[in-house]
């Protein structure tokens, strides 16, 4: 049975001066799903990771985001699909004068006309989501990483966003705190039915949240499907990625 597409990415093209980063990148990510985008240093999963988001132009190509052709949209339209897509920033993107609740509220008080009380209401709720009620007059300062990680998160979903963008979100994190932001992921995808598009290299994250990988090598895909395939799969770069990963987790993950 075909799945429906939250994000299609035909024959993109990409180059910084004379330096081709993505030659010709096509994939697919499927509703309802985690698909994370790997890679080498300097494969282009950045680049395709901002082509999404809007922060570059599309030379050639084209790129679909819950069914609307962006390089075809006008800027109006554009900023109506914008705030349909919530993103996690790798360093959370806090602002540190505003409490984690000002922060969390922002996309509410500059995008909707709701009062501050309703505002607040649903800030609250949303830092319930990810267990961080306590921190609403807090500010950045006076959280931890995991915490940060999580008020971040907070704002990425205060908007009830179809498709969530991250991008390194387990930078900086300590083991016990990626787990638990890993885990706490995929509690809200299945809770809200969300679509997560990732960008990561920590290969934990990858075993624990991935449904679909999408591998760059070269400046182009080198593979693309569900994880289980990705691990037992002969192409050079893919299995010297994912052989690090030969271990009990693996092993487990595989039956």
């Amino acid at each position: 049975m075909n799945k429906e597409k939250i994000i299609e990415v035909k024959n993109l093209y990409a180059a910084y001066d004379e330096v081709v980063v993505l030659s010709d990148v096509s994939f697919s990510a499927n509703k309802g799903e985690v698909t994370v985008i790997l890679g080498g240093s300097g494969s282009g999963k950045t680049t395709v990771l901002n082509h999404l988001l809007g922060l570059l132009p599309i030379e050639r190509g084209s790129l679909f985001v819950l069914g609307k052709d962006i390089s075809r949209m006008r800027e109006d339209e554009q900023v109506a699909l914008y705030l349909q897509m919530g993103v996690f920033y790798q360093n959370g993107g806090l602002l540190n004068s505003l409490t984690v609740a000002e922060n969390v509220g922002l996309p509410l008080a500059q995008h909707t006309n709701l009062t501050p009380e309703l505002i607040d209401e649903i800030v609250f709720m949303k830092l319930g989501l990810v267990n961080l009620q306590h921190a609403f007059y807090l500010y950045p300062s006076q959280l931890s990483g995991g915490m940060l990680k999580r008020a971040a998160l907070a704002r990425a979903i205060v908007m009830d966003p179809p498709v969530l963008f991250f991008d390194e979100p387990g930078a900086g994190l300590d083991p016990v705190s990626l787990e638990a932001l890993d885990r706490l992921i995929l509690n809200l995808k299945n809770k809200l039915g969300v679509s997560i598009f990732m960008v990561t290299h920590e290969v934990s994250s990858i075993l624990r949240v991935a449904d679909r990988i999408v591998f760059l090598d070269n400046g182009v895909v080198a593979f693309e499907g569900p994880i289980r395939e990705a691990l037992h799969s002969t192409q050079p770069a893919v299995n010297e990625f994912f052989s690090v990963m030969k271990n009990e987790n693996v092993r487990e993950l595989l039956g």
